[in-house]
């Protein structure tokens, strides 16, 4: 027998048996790597926090160079690149748990507290709704829906004083938790003011270890990926405050009261892909319809106006172009994710997805210029 086809066969052989022994020990595999994964976790989220805050530090570290110029100094300018990063990000934290989560604290704190009020007059709305049509049916009652929520009321409060006896397994959970934030802040400052040796290491490796027809065509993905992946959350991350705040200024005139509740709900909901917009105007709107209809109808509404601005005016000038992936895509991408990997799936696909049409279309456009040269 030829040696070259025994070679294949025996190649063949040793693949079908790998995958039968994978597919047979599937649970047991993805235990072992999930244990694995734990082990780099503080490495995984340093890399990225790194990646998240590369731009800013980018930004830092022109405007130092630009300053320091070529002085003795100018060695200086990515540590205090790296510095400014950090600060601006603590900047930001205290910021938001100084001005935004009191408000958002009282609004929830003032929906909690009129919350049976507005139960009484749900009931209210809908005896009066059954009246007029002349339904043949009892009259709705919320009391007991009123007694379950204060009965999950006492029962948090209950597992908040029942924590007592485990008290050493939720200290012992804070610590490994400082532990992992403390590695991960460690990596990542690592990670930003070695950037360029690290990168410049990666690449030797790379061409180390893989062919130069291989090593390209990686390098190239990996550049695609990363500014995809930096659009997206860039991208996503300023619509969503800038729909958060001009929600809460439009609810200024709507409901006062909840109006950082409701920006809140509507931001974050934004970072979600396409299902996101519809979550917090369906939350929002449930919210406000308990105070009033009509201040439920005018704030869809207002939402609806605010979304189409937002989205085909203010969303253009500020982030620029969007990572170039069609709507009937992102659509299918976020579907595909989400029913794989639930939300994180959700927040991932789209970039993902994203990657590979692009890879797609350059592969599709060379095939097809390919073709007319011959």
């Amino acid at each position: 027998m030829d040696k070259r086809l025994f070679k294949s066969i025996l190649l063949i052989i040793t693949y079908a048996v790998v995958l039968v022994m994978v597919l047979a020990r599937l649970e047991l595999i993805g235990a072992a790597l999930g244990q694995l994964l734990g082990l780099f976790r503080p490495l995984i989220i340093g890399f990225a926090l790194a990646f998240i805050l590369n731009r800013p530090c980018h930004f830092f570290f022109r405007l130092y160079s630009r300053g320091l110029g070529k002085t003795k100094a100018a060695g200086a300018a990515r540590p205090l690149a790296v510095v400014s990063s950090y600060l601006a990000l603590i900047v930001v934290i205290a910021a938001v748990f100084s001005f935004v989560v009191p408000k958002l604290t009282q609004s929830i704190q003032t929906f909690a507290l009129n919350l049976s009020g507005y139960l009484t007059n749900i009931q209210d709305w809908v005896n009066q709704l059954v009246d007029y049509l002349h339904l043949d049916m009892e009259a709705l009652d919320l009391s007991r829906l009123n007694e379950t929520l204060e009965n999950l009321f006492q029962q948090t409060l209950g597992m908040l004083s029942s924590l007592a006896p485990h008290l050493l397994e939720l200290t012992t959970g804070i610590v490994s938790v400082v532990v992992t934030g403390v590695l991960a802040l460690v990596f990542s400052i690592y990670m930003l003011s070695g950037r360029e040796r690290l990168l410049a290491q990666c690449r030797r490796v790379l061409r180390a270890y893989v062919p130069a027809k291989f090593a390209d065509p990686i390098t190239d993905v990996v550049h695609l990926t990363s500014d995809t992946f930096t659009k997206f959350i860039t991208g996503q991350l300023i619509e969503a405050c800038i729909l958060g705040g001009l929600c809460s200024a439009g609810m200024l005139f709507i409901q006062p009261d909840y109006a950082p509740l409701i920006g809140v709900t509507i931001g974050a909901s934004a970072i979600i892909p396409v299902a996101g917009a519809y979550i917090g105007a369906i939350i929002s709107a449930v919210l406000l319809l308990m105070v009033s209809p009509l201040k439920a109808l005018v704030f869809l509404l207002f939402l609806v106006v605010l979304q189409q601005i937002e989205g085909n005016v203010i969303y253009p000038k500020v982030v620029g172009s969007s990572i170039g992936l069609p709507g009937i895509w992102v659509l299918a991408a976020v579907t595909v994710g989400g029913g794989l990997l639930g939300l994180e799936g959700v927040l991932l696909s789209v970039p993902v997805a994203s990657v590979l049409y692009t890879l797609l279309r350059r592969d599709v456009r060379k095939r097809l210029t390919g073709k007319r040269d011959v």
